[in-house]
């Protein structure tokens, strides 16, 4: 079974930084991309940065020049380096995973995506 986790979120005053973390686990083929989706209270969740299995990244202009996937340090990690952060940044952020994983029954790989539990950030002004 893969699962997600995240780590990192929690309280920043405006113009400060954090860090999340996400890391998967589990028989994974291949990865086909990793994210970052944001949930804000009362509003759907959105796609804030997302890394393909090829190393291409892509942000949501909310956070383009603020907001970074660094070059991960493991294997089937990632991270979000969140600098400048402003109020509207509060939420719970996700950590999205979209891979082939190994399944025995099928005897082919299946595609599947899996969510961590998610982390807050809370930005205060």
């Amino acid at each position: 079974q893969v699962q997600v986790v995240e780590s990192g979120g929690g309280l920043v005053q405006a113009g400060g930084s954090l860090r999340l973390s996400c890391a998967a686990s589990g028989d994974i083929f291949r990865i086909e991309s990793m994210g970052w989706f944001r949930q804000a209270p009362g509003q759907e969740r959105g796609m804030v940065a997302r890394i393909s299995g090829g190393g291409s990244t892509d942000y949501s202009d909310s956070v383009k020049g603020r907001f970074t996937i660094p070059r991960a340090s493991a294997k089937n990690t990632t991270a979000l380096q969140m600098n400048s952060l402003k109020p509207e940044d509060t939420g719970v952020y996700f950590c999205g995973l979209d891979a082939l994983v190994n399944n025995i029954e099928l005897g082919a790989p299946e595609d599947v995506e899996v969510w961590g539990q998610g982390t807050l950030v809370t930005v205060s002004s």
